[in-house]
């Protein structure tokens, strides 16, 4: 589905999710590993494996088998049960990143400012009139 308006925030595109059953039986069982590895994660905490050296690098391994099972149940999710929407998102223009007024884009003459406020505009490049 595309709408034709171009204003901004508009939805340019919205395409609607899949929501596959193989992608929530798939997140389901990650979520149940992810919760046997955070047990297991939580029993080592309290039993202070993290006291010697193969103990605590057994609990660095499971840390980063948590985070990255976590990753892909997020993963999974966003592919499968997020849509796919465009915003039309309003550009700027390359003097508005400057702090510059939109009466100063051309610039100023050269004898238009006094001395002092030339000096503060090349000490501080924002300073105000």
């Amino acid at each position: 589905m595309s709408t034709k308006g171009s204003n901004y925030g508009d939805i340019h595109r919205y395409e609607p999710a899949r929501e596959s059953t193989a992608a929530a039986v798939a997140i389901v069982l990650l979520t149940v590993i992810e919760v046997v590895f955070v047990g297991l994660f939580t029993y080592g905490l309290v039993n202070g494996w993290g006291l010697s050296g193969e103990g605590n690098m057994y609990l660095g391994f499971l840390l980063a088998i948590i985070f990255i099972d976590l990753a892909f149940i997020l993963l999974l999710y966003r592919k499968e049960f997020l849509p796919d929407v465009m915003i039309v998102k309003k550009r700027r223009r390359k003097w508005e990143d400057l702090y510059i007024r939109e009466e100063d884009v051309d610039g100023a003459e050269l004898g238009d400012a006094s001395a002092l406020d030339t000096l503060k505009r090349a000490v501080y490049p924002y300073y105000k009139r």
